[in-house]
């Protein structure tokens, strides 16, 4: 038997999660081999660039979906277990494979979500399917930036998001340019950002590490507005790991600059630190060549009879 899509895994998957509190996705590769019947040499077969297992990253991929469409849960970091929706959609095992498609339509129409690398027109050539390939594994990445930072303390997400904003290039680079308020009675300031590197001008930070089913509501930003005030401030971050209500959100656009104030939500959360490379390891380099034409141009064309 030839080594399965990861879709076609799914259903293996849940079933295996239904039987087992938890698994961490090392534990899934032996008993989903032996339900694909794959021989050792497919179970080892590596990609032809070398980066990695092709079964395993198989089965890797397979985890990542089910979460994203909510039949499987993360109650730790490189842990997982089935939800309660994924009980129920083992029901009809038949379903599954398509489930994830059919949520990420739904979610489209919904119009609250941006456009995910899956919904992408699949009429492309070869350079925009490399670039939807990217798209993939950085919202794969995204999504476990945040379970990372979920499973660290408040204080050390108040550091994260200074060392970010330096990475951006507040501060200048310099020594002292950011610094984390006292951990009690901070005036409701989390950190404070030199935004030059002269120091002429200071942003003030407010940073909630809230699980991505709370959002943070109007009365929060009230406060944290409030806070600018007394600290003598005029510009503002607030940064949260999950998302914001439309009450914050009008409340914010209401201010019209006065003070100036930019909310930060999880998801570009994730994607500053994926793009700004804090954390992250560059894991495989691609190199696309094209024809250098001065090279080509300079030579004696061959006449033409």
């Amino acid at each position: 038997m030839s080594i399965p899509k990861f879709n076609k895994i799914s259903a293996a998957v849940l079933e295996l999660l239904s039987k087992n509190e938890t698994m961490s996705p090392k534990e899934f590769e032996v008993p989903l081999a032996k339900h694909f019947n794959l021989t050792d040499e497919e179970i080892a077969l590596e990609y032809d660039s070398g980066n990695g297992r092709v079964f395993y990253n198989r089965c890797t991929w397979a985890l990542s979906y089910l979460n994203m469409a909510g039949l499987v849960e993360k109650p730790k970091r490189g842990v997982y277990k089935i939800s309660a929706q994924g009980l129920k959609m083992l029901q009809t095992p038949e379903k599954i494979e398509g489930y994830v498609t059919e949520q990420e339509k739904r979610k489209k129409s919904l119009g609250n979500e941006k456009p995910r690398a899956e919904e992408i027109d699949e009429n492309l050539t070869p350079q925009e399917e490399i670039e939807k390939s990217s798209l993939k594994i950085k919202e794969t990445v995204c999504n476990e930036i945040l379970d990372v930072i979920l499973s660290k303390t408040p204080r050390e997400f108040e550091k994260l998001v200074l060392q970010l904003l330096e990475s951006m290039g507040y501060g200048g680079e310099i020594p002292g340019a950011s610094k984390v308020t006292q951990y009690s009675n901070d005036g409701g300031i989390d950190g404070i950002i030199k935004e030059d590197i002269l120091g002429l001008g200071r942003i003030h930070v407010q940073a909630k590490r809230y699980a991505q089913k709370n959002s943070v509501g109007r009365e929060e930003i009230q406060k944290f507005v409030g806070a600018l005030a007394t600290g003598s401030s005029r510009k503002g971050i607030f940064i949260t790991t999950s998302s914001y209500s439309k009450g914050a959100l009008e409340y914010a656009e209401s201010l019209n600059g006065s003070p100036t104030l930019v909310l930060i939500d999880g998801e570009t959360l994730a994607e500053y630190f994926y793009d700004y490379g804090l954390g992250m390891q560059i894991e495989q380099t691609i190199e696309i060549k094209k024809l250098d034409s001065d090279f080509w141009d300079a030579l004696v064309d061959e006449a033409v009879l």
